[in-house]
């Protein structure tokens, strides 16, 4: 990759973990689930208005939308509403690709080789050093919601893997028209509609910019710049060029939130963290000697739609 590219994948890095300090802000003046529904509905209008139908079977944007929408950010939002770091909230989102794998095993039937195994196996050692120490500090139930989040990510991944798609960034967007009923729903029965109105007429005020800008953030910034930069990159350069870069996401997070937020995470917490990286990047690249990207890597890193809470 050249230079300016590389800068290009290290600014979406940038964006996407910054992304979880904006939806803190954003959860400190919105209910979670409320607040689910009400991005995805601002993201879904322009879809439904000015982006093609991405070509898929409905079947499998529902799939997507479902999965990554909604069980995702369902689990996310609830979890960093309940109290877990914003920080070490992008890391254990990681925990979507040994999910993914063990997934794409159990019901696409595909290979999970001794490499990828040991990788799972790291990963989810990570993931449970990270939960016993957030456990014995905030409780389980915060982290087994981000856990649960990460699961919906992968299921995500599957269906958008079996759409296979020439237009990514159409398939994202027109994913967003999925999650709102679902979360609006979901906000009615478990928030309320006293704490919803509650909420939007509190936001008419100066105290509740923050919460608006970090829900601008995470639709214009987030998600429209940085997965417009992610597929323009996946299109001139192989997945295994550009897909680790994402492992810096939690990186930037761990660090944004520790100089925004105050939140430092223990010495156990980053053990943890190296090994759900380590497990991820080791699982997730192969080692290939005197061999140029073939035609078919390329199309698979085009058919792969990026994904960034």
């Amino acid at each position: 990759m050249p230079l300016r590219h590389v800068l290009l994948a290290l600014a979406v890095v940038t964006l996407w973990g910054v992304n979880f300090i904006a939806i803190h802000f954003s959860l400190e003046h919105f209910p979670p689930l409320f607040l689910v529904g009400l991005r995805f509905t601002v993201l879904a209008l322009p879809a439904l208005l000015f982006i093609p139908w991405p070509r898929v079977k409905v079947a499998h944007l529902l799939g997507y939308g479902l999965g990554f929408g909604t069980l995702q950010f369902f689990g996310l939002y609830l979890g960093m509403s309940a109290g877990f770091p914003a920080g070490l909230a992008s890391l254990v989102l990681q925990a979507s690709a040994p999910f993914t794998v063990l997934l794409g095993a159990l019901l696409l039937r595909e290979k999970i080789t001794g490499r990828r195994a040991l990788g799972i196996a790291v990963a989810v050692a990570g993931l449970a050093v990270v939960g016993v120490s957030r456990g014995s500090i905030d409780g389980w139930l915060p982290f087994l919601l981000v856990v649960l989040g990460a699961f919906g990510w992968a299921l995500g991944n599957l269906a958008s893997r079996q759409a296979q798609t020439d237009r990514p960034l159409a398939l994202v967007m027109w994913m967003a028209v999925v999650p709102p009923v679902p979360m609006f729903a979901a906000s009615l029965l478990v928030e309320g509609p006293e704490r919803i109105s509650s909420a939007l007429i509190a936001s008419i005020s100066l105290e509740a910019l923050p919460g608006w800008a970090g829900l601008v953030y995470t639709m214009l910034f987030g998600t429209i710049v940085g997965s417009g930069i992610w597929v323009w990159l996946m299109r001139r350069h192989p997945a295994g060029v550009v897909a680790p870069f994402s492992m810096l996401v939690p990186v930037v997070g761990i660090l944004a939130a520790w100089l925004m937020l105050g939140q430092v995470p223990t010495w156990l917490e980053l053990l943890g963290g190296l090994l759900v990286i380590g497990g991820v990047l080791w699982s997730s690249t192969q080692i290939r000697v005197g061999l140029l990207p073939t035609r078919g890597s390329r199309l698979r890193a085009l058919r792969t739609p990026p994904a960034t809470p």
